[in-house]
């Protein structure tokens, strides 16, 4: 039993080492491993709670592909949105809609990224940009918490330019698997907007995956929840089924 002990302090005592040595650079780039995934497709939930408390539901089917470079979600219930879709590539900064109703493709200008998606607490931005903070933001480790029982590093993402939505963003990593609990945005560096809290996290294919999401804005006293209702990433899409063509099914 001594032995076992010994074996594990020893364990720990390395990891301890480990994560030590880590910069915020290194943390983050290992959170964005986790968070974008070379191929996935997926079902999910949307559930949206507004300052009256009524609740707005809708169902999608993403696609995703290039680590998260690229992306397709389209539209499954309610009926009045069934067969509509969304084409994001580049990191969401091109966006096209497809309306099934009018059989119409649009593109959205570049400052529509900043705009709520489905009028939920997530912006077109919110749902495709994260690989884009290596470049856009500093990156330090300004400590350790917990969230939710779970040991986090805490990073501090202070953005490098004003054009910046979010003007700090502080994210709460777990230490073993990378996968992040809790991200705070400041669209002032000194109010925090809204907060992103990941729960359930489960290993799909041996990716750490959190299959509920759940925005709260702190401004507007609302909430938006989304759920994994089924996720693989067994799956492959080259860069070309990312296209326009592929918006009308």
């Amino acid at each position: 039993m001594e032995k076992i002990r010994s074996g594990l302090f020893g364990i720990l005592f390395v990891s301890l080492l480990l994560a030590q040595d880590m910069s915020g650079p290194d943390i983050l780039d290992k959170m964005m491993d986790v968070l974008n995934p070379e191929f996935a497709y997926a079902k999910m939930k949307q559930t949206i709670i507004t300052t009256t408390g009524q609740t707005r539901t809708l169902e999608y089917e993403p696609f995703s592909g290039q680590n998260g470079k690229n992306a397709i979600m389209r539209y499954l219930e309610p009926a009045r949105v069934r067969g509509n879709a969304m084409l994001m590539t580049d990191f969401s900064d091109n966006i096209w809609m497809y309306n099934q109703r009018t059989n119409r493709i649009r593109k959205l200008a570049s400052h529509a990224r900043k705009q709520k998606f489905e009028g939920s607490d997530f912006t077109y931005e919110d749902m495709g940009s994260g690989d884009t903070w290596k470049d856009d933001y500093i990156t330090k480790l300004a400590g350790t918490d917990k969230q939710d029982g779970v040991n986090c590093f805490i990073l501090e993402m202070t953005a490098k330019s004003k054009d910046q939505t979010y003007q700090k963003i502080i994210c709460y990593v777990g230490q073993d698997d990378f996968c992040p609990r809790r991200l705070d945005y400041y669209e002032d560096p000194a109010i925090n907007h809204k907060s992103l809290i990941l729960s359930n996290i489960q290993i799909i294919q041996g990716i750490p995956t959190p299959m509920k999401m759940t925005m709260k804005n702190h401004l507007e006293s609302t909430e938006t929840t989304m759920e994994y209702t089924e996720v693989t990433y067994d799956v492959n899409y080259p860069e070309s089924f990312f296209s326009e063509r592929n918006l009308v099914k």
